[in-house]
């Protein structure tokens, strides 16, 4: 191809009109910056610094002056939020909600906000109705996210059941089965056990590993006085979960010590703490054992059970078991190194989610800080333990 030198006065021409579009982009961008208050420029400048709170009231100066930074009322609603002032939050975003120009798009998100602003404030009831109102818009999934909350807050499981069913990615079979053990425990309070069954049966249809099912099966039973079906359903927890057997052993021992069968549930529950050691399941052993060998089997039950798994809580409750078999004379002693040492275990020993690893000191189904269910495993944990 051969070169035309008269193409040479094309690159100038070129360069001329780039730097004509560069110059209106300039005096566009000077212009708009022009046009924002002085106290916006100064509320950037405090975030910079980390200077989060004279931020605020800065960029709460640019709006008065200003009325259309329409972003800028949502970043202050979500600061306003995140910091806990709900009301300053709710204030900024119903004044956008309000707003009669605003187009259709950004009135939705500030309804979605405004439901946000509710939720964080408790206002359950009002914020049920904005996400209801934003069902079926572009904030639709949102929307029934929010609601599958505030439903699980309210204890609706029937409409926490029936959402979750559109939200698939959200809500799993696992999940869906606690509700219904919701229901059922509900209904056993009011002593409703065939519709109990129900639902205890529809939540292992959901999730076949549901352990809660079985517990509540076994509880069912064992109201009815069916204590060998109840066993029945308790045992099976060892098949979908056997860290959840801890909190089935005490029900284990009360169904065989009422079937006049309390050696045959000492064998099951010391084969259980064999496979799967817990305190818990010590607890209920050492108990066990103390009524059925005395105090000396009982210490060897602890003493052996310290060295397969060394623990501080276990060192606890060798310090009780020894207590029962040791000297008048070595008691007071005794008695004062397990004072101190419980005093250690009562701060250490807690149980743990596995989600966000909030720590409680009691069990449950569900973690009351990050709402996982089935996170907190009925296992104490320490800080430390004395493995060498």
């Amino acid at each position: 191809m051969e070169f035309e030198y008269w193409q040479l006065l094309l690159f100038p021409l070129f360069f001329g009109l780039g730097w004509a579009a560069a110059r209106v982009d300039i005096r566009h961008l000077v212009k708009e910056s022009r046009s924002l208050p002085r106290s916006y420029f100064q509320g950037l400048n405090f975030l910079l610094n980390e200077q989060p709170d004279r931020a605020i009231e800065a960029f709460v100066d640019a709006v008065k002056v200003d009325p259309q930074t329409v972003e800028l009322h949502f970043a202050l609603g979500g600061l306003f939020r995140r910091r806990g002032e709900t009301e300053r939050a709710i204030r900024m975003h119903q004044n956008l909600v309000d707003r009669e120009d605003l187009p259709q798009h950004l009135k939705l998100k500030a309804l979605a906000e405004l439901g946000q602003d509710f939720l964080k404030a408790g206002l359950l009831d009002r914020a049920e109705a904005i996400f209801d109102k934003l069902r079926g818009t572009a904030e639709d999934e949102d929307a029934k996210r929010n609601l599958l909350e505030i439903y699980q807050l309210e204890r609706d499981w029937e409409k926490a059941i029936a959402i979750a069913a559109e939200l698939p990615d959200v809500a799993s079979q696992k999940e869906i089965a606690e509700y219904y053990c919701e229901l059922a425990a509900a209904e056993m309070m009011r002593s409703h056990r065939d519709l109990a069954r129900q639902h205890l049966q529809t939540a292992l249809e959901r999730n076949r590993k549901c352990v809660r099912a079985s517990l509540l099966q076994g509880d069912l039973e064992a109201q009815a006085g069916n204590d060998l079906l109840a066993i029945d359903w308790w045992q099976r927890i060892e098949q979908q979960d056997p860290v959840y057997l801890a909190l089935v052993a005490q029900r284990l021992l009360d169904a065989y010590r009422r079937l006049d069968r309390r050696d045959e549930g000492l064998q099951l529950l010391r084969g259980y703490l064999e496979r799967y050691p817990s305190l818990d399941l010590l607890d209920v052993v050492f108990q066990l054992v103390l009524e059925s060998d005395g105090a000396d089997a009982a210490y060897r039950l602890v003493r052996d059970e310290l060295k397969r798994n060394p623990t501080l809580l276990g060192f606890d409750k060798l310090l009780e078991a020894r207590l029962l078999v040791a000297p008048p004379e070595t008691r007071a002693d005794l008695d004062l190194a397990k004072g101190i040492v419980q005093g250690y275990t009562r701060r250490l020993a807690r149980y743990q989610c596995d989600n966000c690893g909030f720590k409680a000191r009691q069990f449950y189904w569900r973690c009351p800080a990050c709402g996982g269910w089935e996170t907190y495993p009925p296992k104490r944990t320490e800080e430390f333990d004395l493995t060498p």
